[in-house]
């Protein structure tokens, strides 16, 4: 009962330090102490169950899996500022669609480059300098940014059929499926998202401007550049660049082929581009800063998840969740939804729910496709708490904004639209 105590509050207390702004490398692993205390692990001791261990091999092991991947995200993301490419690409797209449709240009960027296979983090380097220039010459208020980047990258692209993100293709170890289990249903559900996702969007910025609310300057901001800017081709070919190669790799390379692709798309944006360098080295060295803070932030949010595992109520919880009576889609959608809310994980979600459902509903009768679908969408709803990692990176470290301010926005796109759109699943698979 204590350790149940200690991981709920532990997870109440994170989520709320986080939207009170708090330092994450402080918060995450106070936060882990207390479900490390409650739970019974062992403090200072040494030795492979011990909290310190836990933590530690958590968030070790977060870096060691995507250092490179977030520096060269963010590195990119910077070379692309500074070469003045992000501003002519915004140029080009305001031109052509209005500045009333910024957001979605954005959305669009952010689906095409996460239905090709470029990870969720490096997609939010990649987009975010488009994304402000566009909500500049817009002047929408900026602290919609994460939002409508999460929106594009997280819902409608991540669980879908055909989607070559992680999230889709877990299932299919356990399932015996194909990344295109249950599309047609899939295909409806995702047009739903899209559909009322970016009218809730729009909603919600035109409300925001009604208030007075517009684009805000800061200091750091890169400074629109005043003289002549690279062709808006020349500004698009990094990022296809980058979506090509990591599509060509994507099966070989793994992982390792957005690095192959983050790394080649820099090279081009440069060379292509050497007569609109403005500051390189300084662009170098705020992409390795906000690299490290980036990482950090979500390496420290991980730990707190390993330690989470650990402890014996989430054992307890897990049991409980693959445990619901009643239709079995619908206890596999709480389940995978509930579990992937504490790891603030939707991989993490899958990963350690399914190898408990997965046989129990197969031998049940349960359709493999439909439970597929069902579990993928599922994974993608609660995992986006204000804890998840990738949440905390898009709004502190990419866009620097607060919890306070942007997580509301992005709640409502990635947490009630995939619920609702898992709702629509659901409702179409059982009737």
């Amino acid at each position: 009962m204590l350790s149940l105590v200690g991981l709920i509050g532990g997870l109440t207390l994170l989520i709320i330090l986080t939207i009170r702004g708090m330092n994450l490398l402080i918060a995450a692993p106070l936060c882990a102490l207390i479900v490390a205390l409650c739970g019974g692990l062992e403090l200072l001791t040494v030795g492979e169950q011990s909290f310190i261990h836990f933590y530690s091999s958590g968030f070790a092991g977060f870096v060691q899996s995507w250092f490179l991947m977030f520096l060269l995200g963010s590195l990119f993301g910077k070379v692309m500022e500074d070469t003045g490419c992000a501003q002519s690409v915004s140029h080009f797209l305001v031109a052509k669609l209005g500045a009333k449709y910024a957001a979605l240009a954005i959305v669009i960027s952010c689906a095409v480059l996460t239905y090709g296979g470029v990870s969720l983090f490096v997609v939010a380097f990649s987009v975010y300098p488009m994304a402000l220039a566009l909500f500049r010459e817009g002047d929408l208020p900026r602290r919609f940014i994460p939002a409508t980047m999460a929106f594009g990258s997280v819902t409608f692209t991540m669980t879908s059929a055909g989607s070559p993100e992680i999230q889709n293709w877990i299932p299919v170890k356990y399932l015996g499926t194909t990344h295109m289990a249950a599309w047609e249903v899939s295909l409806v559900v995702a047009v739903f998202m899209a559909l009322f996702g970016y009218w809730w969007l729009n909603k919600m910025i035109r409300k925001a401007v009604q208030n007075g609310e517009r684009f805000a300057s800061r200091d750091t901001d890169p400074k629109p550049r005043q003289q002549r800017l690279p062709h808006p081709i020349k500004g698009l070919l990094p990022l296809i660049v980058v979506l090509v190669i990591a599509y060509l790799f994507h099966d070989s390379l793994k992982q390792n082929a957005l690095i192959l692709a983050l790394l080649a798309g820099s090279i081009c944006a440069w060379i292509i581009n050497l007569n609109f360098v403005h500051d390189l080295n300084k662009a170098l060295g705020e992409g390795t800063t906000g690299a490290l803070l980036a990482i950090g932030n979500t390496a420290a949010v991980v730990g707190f998840g390993t330690v989470a595992k650990a402890s014996p109520a989430f054992a307890v919880a897990v049991e409980t969740m693959t445990s619901i009576p009643g239709n079995e889609l619908i206890g596999a959608a709480i389940a995978v939804s509930v579990i992937a809310g504490l790891t603030g994980s939707a991989s993490g979600g899958q990963a350690i729910a399914l190898p408990v459902l997965a046989p129990h509903y197969l031998d049940a009768g349960v359709d493999p496709e439909q439970l597929h679908r069902v579990v993928a969408i599922a994974s993608g709803a609660l995992d986006s708490l204000p804890h998840n990692g990738y949440v905390v990176t898009t709004i502190r470290a990419i866009c620097g904004e607060t919890h306070r301010a942007a997580y509301g926005p992005m709640a409502a796109l990635t947490v009630v639209t995939p619920l609702i759109g898992l709702a629509l699943a659901l409702a179409i698979f059982i009737l």
